[in-house]
């Protein structure tokens, strides 16, 4: 889903965009004077392209850049996400991009921003990076030798059906819903809906979809034309309007590395990250456009008791995982208080526990 997407749009997007910035953070953030000695650091960036993807290339270009302010940047593509964290997890790499669901391994709190129904738009994942200079947030941004960065949304992940017909969890059961292998919490959920869970991984679930294998899958606008999705909706399929989690992407260092050479890293990582939140528009108007370009034919709604159905669904779905750790609690905690700024009236806003 998110790996496909990364450099078969033809555009830079917003996981590409954090990793220019962490490249090239001099250039970004004028008020960082040039490193008093030079800088070696090498970046593991996945690419499904290799070295020939959008997203390799434009890390090169980056790095290129960053040689101005005493950074020599090598940049290393994969064309498997595995292979890059396991490299970043090997020392191989002083930085990674990588998709959020799989940097969870080196920070279950940043990892845990991706679950389902947390974050109802993309304001909300803008107000909670806001967050991460706070001096509460900060310190859970680093995990051992590692810390995240930033992250980037790469858009809403929508409930896309075979059949419009399926219109209620009612209706959900029996029905084959593709669930990532690695995301534990996507099983558990269509389990509870009584759906069969068809295994997957980020390079098949399109398929699968397009070729009849499943009926119902989540993913971003931003892969609907890349992965022809409008194959596996058909005539009778469509898409529901209501953000069923929100896919983004992660910029990680090796900080016990880096600290050694950059005395002042974590004054540069906030002003990074103040950057980062600035240009995390263009981001959010590339997804949009995306959205906006699927035909409208495909667009459906849920009807309103439906909808507040799914919400308590969610909800429900958030609080058992978090029990039982797959989900972090304090980004839980952190992302209930984001949603309550931003909509202070919804009920679980206004209840009392």
């Amino acid at each position: 889903m998110v790996h496909s997407l990364l450099n078969r749009t033809k555009r830079v997007t917003g996981l590409a965009l954090a990793l220019g910035l962490i490249v090239n953070a001099q250039a970004a953030t004028a008020s960082i004077n040039p490193l008093a000695k030079p800088l070696n650091i090498k970046f593991c960036v996945y690419d499904i392209g290799g070295n020939s993807g959008d997203l390799y290339r434009y890390a090169k270009d980056m790095a290129l850049a960053a040689k101005k302010w005493n950074v020599n940047a090598t940049i290393k593509a994969y064309s498997d996400e595995r292979v890059a964290a396991e490299d970043f997890k090997a020392g191989q790499c002083d930085g990674v991009a990588l998709s959020t669901l799989r940097a969870k391994q080196f920070n279950p709190f940043i990892g845990s921003i991706d679950s389902i129904g947390s974050a109802p738009s993309y304001q909300h994942i803008k107000t909670l990076v806001s967050t991460f200079n706070n001096p509460q947030v900060a310190p859970l941004t680093i995990n051992g030798n590692y810390q995240v960065v930033t992250v980037m949304p790469l858009g809403a992940a929508y409930v896309m059906v075979n059949n419009r017909h399926i219109d209620s969890i009612d209706k959900a059961a029996g029905k084959k819903v593709a669930v990532i292998d690695m995301d534990k919490a996507q099983a558990k959920i269509v389990q509870h809906l009584g759906a069969q869970a068809v295994s997957t991984d980020f390079y098949n679930f399109a398929n699968l979809f397009n070729n009849g294998q499943v009926d119902v899958i989540a993913a971003p606008a931003v892969a609907f034309k890349p992965l022809e999705l409008a194959k596996g909706l058909g005539d009778y399929g469509g898409i529901y309007r209501f953000p069923l989690t929100q896919v983004t992407g992660t910029i990680l260092i090796n900080r016990k590395h880096l600290s050694q050479t950059v005395p002042d890293l974590d004054e540069r990582i906030a002003k990074i990250r103040v950057y980062a939140l600035a240009e995390m528009d263009k981001a959010i108007s590339f997804i949009n456009k995306r959205e906006q370009e699927i035909p409208s034919q495909y667009w459906l709604d849920l009807p309103e008791a439906e909808k507040t159905r799914y919400l308590n669904l969610m909800q429900d779905a958030r609080q058992q995982l978090t029990k039982e750790g797959i989900y972090d609690p304090r980004m839980m905690a952190l992302m209930k208080r984001v949603r309550c700024k931003l909509s202070p009236q919804e009920a679980e806003c206004t209840r009392i526990n």
